[in-house]
């Protein structure tokens, strides 16, 4: 199919999704401050955040099957709709009674719900409208909207909830999911082909059927796998950035903020660079390359004195610089090699096992971190990543995913 005015398709979306994301990323922040407020339960917020993963990991691959089933523009105007009205419902029992937070915990689940469906959906549908060779430079334009909410969304929450109240936040949300949904109404979608090798009814036969097409490329099973050892590793580190500012470097609250900031500065940097550049011509160099940075990174981190902040603080920005690499290669690579019909399932299944993995790792180095502190935790962090850098260069599949 040639992709007529891609650029005006892409970007209209890109842009309703860019206020959607950052509006909700705002709200999400709210919430927790909301709940920090009231019960002052650590448990509470560990529940919070277990609720926003749970919905991604468990319903992720089966949620792929009905994406690739349904209309995919159907499908991300209803998961908008279903977050907004999910908003709207938070703030009428926000107005009529203080907000139980069985409540809260229920909106939270309905709107990861929403976007469990709506994440795989737009991955699936920028290659319907993006030719191929400029799917790497899209994936990191998404980057760096997503490094713009981390940046934007504390700064934007704190205002909002300290001059209103959480129903202020809620309705600019609401206005966010209704912005994204308009953009989606006034482009023109192709159509996926149906699959008709598997009859629609089992939708556990259709997931082991998108699970086969991405083991028959040897080269992305074998990213899958590495990614979710990755996702394993690294993920626990940002949870552990401010216990490392504070108690190691003996920082304050500001000194931790401005690491998440260095940190949210160099992956928007890594975004915007992969979006011009478009990252190495043989992509297994970008992946490889973004292992390396971010591992070499964290051993180097783990390995400063109790005064080497400022250091700590150049890591953080690499490391930031480093994830669009991966992320966003990743991402155009299943675009490309994947069959369009299959892709709901393809991101379904990738977002079942990176939320997994993220669940299981931050307590695993909860733990050790505890045992052998949370320099060393960072050091052996970063060698594992190292040791998956080099796995994926001496891996021949990896080397040869762009032929």
């Amino acid at each position: 199919m040639e992709k007529q005015n891609w650029k005006r398709s892409f970007f209209t979306i890109w842009a309703g999704q860019a206020v959607s994301l950052i509006t909700s990323a705002v709200l999400q922040m709210a919430i927790i401050w909301y709940l920090t407020d009231k019960t002052g339960s650590a448990l509470v917020l560990s529940m919070a955040t277990m609720v926003g993963f749970l919905p991604q990991a468990v319903l992720g691959t089966m949620i792929g099957v009905l994406v690739d089933r349904w209309s995919r523009k159907i499908v991300m105007i209803g998961a908008d709709l279903i977050i907004a009205a999910a908003g709207a419902a938070l703030a009428i029992v926000a107005i009529t009674t203080e907000l139980p937070v069985w409540v809260v915990m229920m909106v939270l689940f309905i709107r990861s719900v929403g976007t469990a469906f709506h994440s795989p959906a737009l991955n699936a549908v920028t290659p319907l409208l993006v030719p191929e060779d400029q799917l790497t430079r899209c994936a990191g334009y998404s980057q760096s909207v997503q490094s713009v909410s981390y940046i934007l969304s504390p700064a934007i929450a704190a205002f909002l909830y300290a001059a209103w109240d959480l129903n202020a936040v809620i309705a600019l949300d609401v206005l966010g999911a209704l912005v994204a949904c308009a953009t989606v109404v006034a482009v023109a979608i192709p159509k996926q082909n149906a699959d008709t090798n598997i009859a629609q009814g089992s939708i556990i036969q259709e997931a082991k059927a998108g699970y086969k097409i991405i083991g028959q490329n040897k080269g992305l099973f074998a990213l899958l796998w590495i990614g979710a050892v990755y996702c394993f590793v690294y993920m626990p580190i940002n949870a552990l950035f401010p216990l490392m500012s504070m108690s190691y470097f003996g920082g304050t609250t500001t000194h931790a903020s401005i690491v998440e900031i260095a940190f949210a500065i160099g992956m928007l940097a890594g975004g915007l660079l992969l979006s011009t550049w478009g990252g190495f011509k043989k992509r297994a160099i970008s992946i490889i390359a973004s292992l390396c940075a971010m591992g070499g990174a964290l051993v180097v981190s783990g390995l400063l004195p109790t005064h080497g902040f400022l250091i700590f603080l150049l890591c953080s920005a690499v490391m930031g610089l480093s994830a669009p690499f991966y992320n966003g290669v990743q991402t155009a690579l299943l675009q490309e090699k994947i069959q369009a019909e299959f892709l709901g399932r393809a991101f379904g299944l990738l977002g079942s096992i990176m939320s997994l993995a993220m669940p299981l790792g931050l307590i695993v180095s909860g733990v050790f971190a505890d045992q052998i502190g949370i320099n060393h935790w960072f050091a052996l962090s970063g060698a594992f990543i190292l040791a998956l850098a080099l796995l994926s260069a001496m891996l021949p599949h990896i080397k040869e995913l762009d032929r």
